[in-house]
């Protein structure tokens, strides 16, 4: 007898989320350990060189874009952060690592039932789409 696969119905539908806005907000959430390391090695004054050469007609100040960088990434990850503490403030490290790394329900020490962890992680998302 074949073994049929099953796909996961995430119920998000309830929440009025699309599976494009789903699909978007996941990635987005996967970006977060990229993000802080970026804005770790972010940190820093770039120089600038006054060498008498002209250059061009733009003024470019690479601190300041440096630093417009790095608010926006703090935002991207501040804004995860807090909606897992929103979704559900018992267990939001648990459901900050799913949605950040991927790890499943099953390869954490979650303390609730596996029904309960997947509401309280659909919920982080409808609060996601709230946000963004």
């Amino acid at each position: 007898m074949p073994v049929e696969i099953r796909k996961r119905d995430m119920k998000l539908s309830d929440h009025n989320i699309s599976r494009d806005k789903y699909n978007e907000l996941k990635y987005f959430c996967l970006q977060y350990w990229q993000k802080k390391q970026e804005i770790g090695r972010n940190y820093g004054i770039d120089g600038f060189s006054q060498d008498g050469m002209p250059r061009g007609t733009s003024s470019s100040n690479p601190t300041e874009k440096k630093a417009l960088r790095i608010a926006q990434l703090k935002h991207d990850t501040d804004l995860i952060e807090q909606t897992a503490m929103e979704a559900d403030t018992e267990i939001y490290p648990w459901i900050l690592k799913n949605v950040t790394s991927g790890v499943p329900y099953e390869y954490m020490d979650v303390p609730m039932g596996r029904k309960k962890f997947y509401e309280a992680r659909r919920y982080f998302f409808f609060l996601l789409a709230q946000k963004r």
